[in-house]
């Protein structure tokens, strides 16, 4: 090829299984990706949004997802994301829900609806914690056991995919989908040498080519990187917001730790003043009954005095009417005078 083509870049996807004439692309791609979870293998499909290369020349391709249904009326969306954003999973849930909830019109009974299957090829992780590459989601409970069998979701993580032999059809794609941009379009290694892949191959190889189709290939993939580069601006922007508020937070926590500490210690030294205040009453206390006791022991001892001094001036009295009845004449005996 005389350019590298990246088959991941939306335009490229939407020719590669969105156009009319790569039909059977897109029919050999929904059996290699979904593979036993079909009831049976997709023979036909009718696309709902075709590939339009006026559109793209002109700059007017808006829709770069691939809407298909098959011949018993299950849906499909093919879709690539390069860049992740918060909202992203809430986009694909969305994008589901609305392909499966459009089979049906007003009125109409809830019958009608068939399976809807979603896939997304993501060029970033958005599933950090789960070192596989391909998730299915579906309606289930606690127990895995599914509410209604009617499709899910399908995302494949393309940064973590890694085989270097292709062992089943899926493999075989998603390896296209990251190595393609660098093969030699002349010299297409084995895993590339089936029909899908050649043909595959030429759709890069038409965009490559063809002037007109490269330069608006180019202005797309402009476009995209411009996309990047906001997204990472933005993105940065936001971890400086988050990180601000998080010191905020952080600094709140902090301060308000230091005010509960300080009252802490305040309420602990007033606990401690308290306490001492309590402590010198409980002193002055023992103090003032230590006195009162030695003011009730000096009176005791002063009554016990004052009783002695009593019991000798009786003594003493008794010993002075004993000594004026020992001083007195004895009578005389009037027979004798």
């Amino acid at each position: 090829m005389r350019h590298p083509i990246d088959p991941k870049v939306d335009c490229v996807f939407k020719a590669l299984l969105g156009a009319e004439s790569n039909r059977d692309l897109l029919i050999h791609f929904l059996n290699a990706i979904l593979g036993a979870e079909l009831p049976r293998p997709i023979t036909v499909v009718e696309i709902q949004n075709p590939y339009n290369e006026k559109e793209f020349l002109d700059d007017k391709l808006t829709v770069v997802d691939v809407k298909a249904r098959d011949a018993t009326g299950q849906m499909y969306q093919v879709e690539v994301q390069l860049l992740n954003h918060r909202d992203l999973p809430a986009r694909i849930l969305y994008g589901w829900a609305d392909l499966y909830s459009a089979q049906i019109k007003e009125g109409e009974s809830y019958r009608k609806l068939r399976p809807t299957y979603a896939i997304w090829l993501l060029g970033q992780i958005l599933l950090a914690d789960d070192p596989d590459y391909a998730h299915e989601f579906r309606l289930r409970d606690q127990h895995g056991r599914v509410f209604l069998d009617h499709g899910g979701i399908w995302l494949l993580e393309l940064s973590k995919f890694a085989a270097d032999a292709v062992e089943t059809e899926q493999q075989r794609w998603l390896k296209f989908f990251t190595e393609a941009e660098r093969l030699d379009a002349d010299a297409l290694p084995a895993w590339m040498q089936t029909q899908e892949m050649r043909r595959a191959m030429n759709t890069l190889k038409a965009f490559s080519e063809k002037e007109h189709a490269y330069h608006a290939y180019q202005a797309r993939q402009n476009f995209l990187r411009e996309q990047q580069s906001i997204q990472l601006e933005f993105d940065d922007l936001r971890a400086e917001v988050e990180q601000a508020r998080a010191d905020a937070e952080q600094e709140r926590v902090a301060k308000e730790q230091a005010r509960a500490e300080a009252e802490q210690e305040r309420a602990a030294k007033e606990q401690e003043r308290a306490a001492k205040e309590q402590a010198q009453a409980d002193a002055e206390q023992e103090r003032a009954a230590k006195a009162q006791e030695r003011a009730a022991k000096e009176q005791e001892r002063a009554a016990k005095e004052q009783e002695r001094a009593a019991k000798d001036e009786a003594l003493a009295e008794i010993e002075r009417l004993k000594r004026l009845l020992a001083d007195q004449p004895e009578p005389s005996d009037p027979e004798t005078r």
